[in-house]
């Protein structure tokens, strides 16, 4: 774990991924707490700035969102905070000769456990509501690059994610993302 003066920042079991707690003020009135300082992230090696805050509504629960991400040279390191309600958070690992490549890691990210996870570039993320109306925060190191953009299928045997539940009310396109083949040797990262 590594501890800054607002953050601490918990590894997780894939390589260069953070899960992100958040340390929270409390008083009689209320509470506050800080979503993002570039200075303090620079301690897990984040120093891209921001190009995109991205907002995510789910309507009903088990809605699944993914998996997304973005070919070079448009890779993007996404900070995920969910902001009402409760998801089940996924993090995919693409990176091209990473030793947890093709690994996944799965958190849950609620309004009230004050984490977010910190998904460096050259992962795949997806999301699935755990709650009705659940909404989320998206902070992106890259503007959206629609002829860069990737995807891969939820339900790709080859990842095998344990879903809190079998994912529904996927959009159109996340239903159509193609599956893993073993052609498929990750994203390089300049």
């Amino acid at each position: 774990m590594i501890e800054t003066l607002n953050f601490k920042f918990i590894k997780t079991p894939i390589t260069d991924l953070f899960a992100l707690e958040r340390r929270v003020l409390t008083d009689d009135r209320g509470y506050f707490y800080r979503l993002f300082c570039c200075d303090e992230l620079q301690a897990i090696g984040l120093s891209k700035p921001l190009s995109q805050l991205n907002f995510s509504y789910s309507r009903t629960r088990y809605t699944t969102r993914g998996f997304h991400f973005q070919y070079p040279p448009n890779t993007e390191t996404k900070i995920v905070t969910c902001i009402k309600g409760e998801i089940y958070d996924v993090s995919l690992d693409l990176r091209a000769g990473s030793p947890t490549f093709l690994k996944w890691f799965g958190i849950i990210l609620s309004e009230k456990n004050n984490l977010s996870i910190c998904i460096p570039d050259g992962f795949a993320h997806a999301s699935q509501s755990l709650t009705e109306e659940s909404s989320i925060i998206y902070m992106h190191t890259e503007a959206y690059a629609a002829g860069n953009e990737g995807g891969i299928n939820v339900n790709d045997p080859m990842i095998s994610v344990e879903w809190p539940h079998y994912p529904e009310n996927l959009s159109q396109r996340d239903a159509s993302l193609k599956y893993l083949n073993s052609d498929f040797k990750g994203i390089k990262i300049p």
